[in-house]
């Protein structure tokens, strides 16, 4: 192998600052996540466990049962605590096409609630 190839592939190996730490970069993306959301959060978590708040949609909420609207934001609560495990993870562990398909899930996830919210809120 000549000089330059071998300066070339130390170059290669040098440029790649991400090997051994994805695991490290997952930990960021999921902590970044989590500030993003946590106004969300915790609202939706005071919605689930405050059944006197169903009084401040004024509208459709009102013709749902107590159960209906706590079971709601239950789960929207539970989405948003995943969202950040999830995102790390995903970061962490795949490849390129597979972080495309993740954020692909995890749009329909988004979507999902943005509808759900459509039906019972407006």
């Amino acid at each position: 192998m000549s000089s330059k190839g071998t300066a070339r592939v130390a170059h290669e190996e040098a440029m790649d600052v991400t090997d051994g730490k994805s695991g490290l970069w997952g930990w960021l993306v999921g902590l970044i996540v989590l500030a993003l959301i946590a106004v969300p959060l915790s609202a939706s978590f005071a919605f689930a466990t405050h059944p006197h708040s169903q009084q401040l949609f004024a509208g459709r909420l009102e013709e749902v049962g107590n159960g209906a609207y706590q079971a709601f934001w239950w789960i929207v609560t539970l989405f948003l605590v995943a969202l950040p495990i999830l995102v790390g993870y995903v970061v962490a562990k795949l490849s390129a096409k597979s972080l495309a398909v993740a954020g692909a899930i995890i749009a329909l996830f988004v979507i999902a609630i943005l509808v759900l919210g459509q039906l019972f809120v407006f």
